[in-house]
């Protein structure tokens, strides 16, 4: 489940909160980086196909 809100990112496996130019990913309630606007997309995607292939392994 994706998010945008702090409070509720915590809750979802994987989760983005969003700001102005940046954003927080979150992973099973805890802050795992900070990213830069321009990379949000691309680096969500990434940590959703590591959790994939994680679990396919």
């Amino acid at each position: 489940m994706l998010l945008i809100g702090p409070g509720e990112a915590r809750e979802a496996d994987i989760g983005l909160a969003g700001g102005i130019g940046e954003g927080l990913l979150f992973k099973k309630g805890e802050i795992i980086r900070k990213i830069k606007q321009e990379n949000m997309i691309q680096e969500l995607k990434q940590e959703i196909r590591n959790m994939v292939n994680f679990h396919d392994e």
